[in-house]
């Protein structure tokens, strides 16, 4: 079950120029007579965060879950590497906004990370040849010594990194982060996006983050996608908040504008 909600794998490719990147063509998702969203055309670069805003009920997680092929949705999605070598088949790890399981039960986020890895039941499965790679991972995320800790008595912020970890094995071509960092307190907050920028520097992934957070946005985004039923707007946090119809949406974004400009 974990491994099919953390890794996903895309269908056929074009060529994206000459840089490594994900191309989404012609993307909509309709429910009997309501489209959710239609002609949604993005190119997700690899070093890149990208960042996926609009008003509640816009489609931007259903957008996501089309991109991971999780639901009926029309349009293509194609991969290239910048070298050439590679194209078609995008590795792509998924980090969702929250994980339902019972806090009560005794498993370990090594235990976790066995039920991803392996095909074997994890009491079949020895822990002990497995145990650096998943050392290797959680260091990614500055997580290695929650591997014994119960998953129930994680904080919020240590289990989003703890799914981030699960989402990073494979390495993916392409990240897809649906508000991992809701109700996390400030620190791990701050902590997550630093994480992300690690990623974006040393392992060249392109990443897609859903937030409803401008200030962070604005702060850490290379590229911001207002999203409502469409692309209305995309470009840099600049010129993206800087629209009128940004501001329509969000209403007049006094206090972002304030502390953005200090």
């Amino acid at each position: 079950m974990f491994r099919n909600i953390m890794h996903h794998k895309a269908s056929s490719c074009s060529d994206c120029a000459k840089l490594c990147c994900t191309k989404i063509e012609n993307f909509s998702v309709k429910v009997g007579s309501l489209t959710i969203f239609e002609d949604v055309n993005l190119h997700l670069h690899c070093g890149q965060l990208t960042a996926l805003i609009g008003p509640n009920g816009a489609g931007k997680s259903t957008l996501l879950k089309a991109i991971l092929g999780e639901i009926p949705h029309k349009g293509n999605l194609h991969y290239a590497a910048a070298d050439g070598r590679r194209t078609g088949q995008p590795i792509i790890g998924y980090v969702p906004q929250y994980l339902n399981f019972d806090v009560s039960a005794p498993i370990s986020v090594m235990d976790i990370f066995l039920a991803c890895l392996t095909d074997k039941p994890v009491w079949l499965t020895s822990g002990r040849k497995l145990r650096p790679r998943v050392l290797k991972n959680l260091a990614r995320v500055r997580a290695e010594h929650l591997i014994d800790r119960r998953l129930g008595a994680l904080s919020g912020g240590e289990l989003q990194r703890v799914l981030l970890a699960l989402a990073l094995d494979p390495l993916p071509d392409l990240l897809l982060l649906d508000e991992p960092v809701s109700g996390v307190d400030q620190n791990g907050l701050e902590l997550f996006y630093e994480i992300l920028a690690e990623l974006r520097e040393q392992e060249d992934m392109a990443i897609l983050l859903i937030s409803h957070d401008l200030n962070m946005v604005a702060k850490h985004a290379d590229q911001v996608v207002l999203l409502n039923k469409g692309i209305v707007n995309s470009g840099t946090p600049e010129e993206v908040f800087a629209d009128a119809r940004t501001r329509q949406i969000f209403g007049l974004l006094a206090g972002f504008n304030q502390e953005a400009d200090k």
